[in-house]
């Protein structure tokens, strides 16, 4: 029985180990600043922004011809200059408002560690099978640690008689 769960356990631990290695790089890559878009942190010229939250809302619906299904609207300092984000949830496209002009402009693409982040990190890649496989995963690996500790405990009883 043992060398059954020896096997299954070590077959677990490979299994589980390329998302779990995906997901903790791409968390590194988050964790170091200016590696992925919008890393770095600067002070936002108040004075820049003359337009509300709610134009540049409507501003974005405008410019889409359509209620946008927005999750988020941010105030962010890109590229110098004060911008509004507005995102349409789950990794979707974003438009950029500019909070002086009301100028509304696509986010322009990612790039690649950005992608990778994004990708790795939150498994866009997987579409709507995303929380599956992700359920999957942390399945895979609560079996990969209970194979585990059952392995220890069958060495530690051994060792004590």
């Amino acid at each position: 029985m043992r060398s059954v769960v020896y096997r299954i356990h070590t077959w677990l631990g490979i299994i589980v180990a390329v998302p779990v290695l995906a997901w903790a790089s791409s968390g590194l890559l988050y964790a170091w600043p200016n590696t992925i878009e919008g890393g770095s942190v600067a002070n936002i010229e108040l004075a820049r922004v003359t337009i509300t939250p709610a134009d540049a809302m409507a501003r974005a619906n405008q410019f889409a011809g359509r209620q946008l299904p927005t999750t988020a609207l941010t105030l962010l300092m890109r590229d110098g200059k004060p911008v509004y984000q507005a995102i349409g949830g789950m990794g979707a496209d974003s438009l950029l408002i500019d909070p002086s002009s009301g100028a509304v402009t696509k986010t322009p693409p990612p790039g690649p560690l950005t992608r990778y982040f994004r990708q790795a990190h939150f498994y866009f890649f997987a579409g709507s099978w995303q929380v599956p496989l992700l359920i999957l995963f942390a399945a895979l690996a609560c079996a990969s640690a209970i194979s585990g500790i059952y392995l220890n405990l069958k060495l530690w009883s051994r060792k004590r008689a």
